[in-house]
């Protein structure tokens, strides 16, 4: 560990193997940021934990931050509550927590939603930021300081045809930030959320369950935002003045104009 560690603000990041959550973890470490990267996928950590070391060895940029990684299933709250006790006392409070880990299955009605499907949504998009939030939040609240940024999405506004699930999900995921800002308003913690519109990512591969031509055909006729979008986004909210408090950002690519309307070419 760097001899300026405790000088280096930290960002916890959730879902951190792909998509916005990788994105946004080399984000920060190319701003010296340290990183404590959270995801089922332990061997995607561990080789973004090689990649990010290694780009800025090689580039003689390296910044004396450090990385640490964890198999964690947000799902799980034994897995949460032990992966956040077993990081060292140095690394917190946290600057930043990124509730990023979320996903969506099927595209069905509400009556034709396979029960499995809706478990693990609402396990993860809603339990599972729960369950994160309640082991990191306190060491922020108890001093004073800090940031919680959740992941929703436009369909946290809005509903379509087929998303009832997933927009209920991410509709909570609203309420719970409203309701965070609220009650840490007296201690200066901050909490905001950013809500993407279509980003190509894994989601539509998971969503449509390894269907890979589904998921491709989502983004058919016009441009996505990419990670690398939003993750910026999260930047820019992550490091304003600290009397600064943005509470959601919507980010839509220029051909989408809400949850239901796209553009395509």
């Amino acid at each position: 560990m760097s001899s300026d560690f405790s000088t280096r603000p930290t960002a916890l990041i959730t879902g951190a193997s792909a998509g916005i959550g990788q994105a946004t973890a080399r984000w920060f470490w190319e701003r010296g940021w340290n990183l404590v990267l959270w995801a089922r996928r332990i061997d995607r950590l561990e080789e973004l934990k090689r990649h990010l070391e290694q780009d800025h060895r090689a580039a003689g940029t390296g910044t004396g931050a450090c990385i640490a990684i964890a198999e964690v299933d947000v799902r799980d709250r034994a897995s949460v509550e032990s992966a956040y006790g077993l990081l060292p006392e140095a690394w917190k409070p946290v600057q930043l927590l990124l509730n990023n880990a979320g996903l969506s299955q099927g595209l069905n009605a509400v009556h034709e939603s396979d029960p499995e499907d809706v478990d693990r949504v609402l396990d993860t998009n809603i339990k599972g930021l729960l369950n994160v939030t309640r082991v990191v939040v306190p060491d922020m609240k108890k001093a004073g300081r800090g940031q919680v940024l959740h992941v929703s999405s436009t369909s946290g506004k809005e509903t379509y045809p087929g998303g009832g699930v997933y927009c209920a999900s991410k509709f909570g995921v609203e309420a719970i930030a409203k309701s965070m800002r609220q009650e840490l308003l007296p201690f200066g913690v901050k909490v905001g959320t950013v809500s993407p519109g279509m980003v190509d990512t894994e989601f539509s591969l998971v969503r449509f369950k390894g269907d890979a031509e589904r998921a491709r055909s989502v983004y058919d006729g016009l441009e996505p935002l990419h990670a690398e979008d939003v993750a910026e986004v999260i930047g820019f909210m992550a490091t304003r003045p600290d009397h600064v408090q943005i509470a959601d950002i919507l980010v839509m690519p220029k051909a989408q104009a809400g949850s239901g309307m796209v553009h395509r070419t």
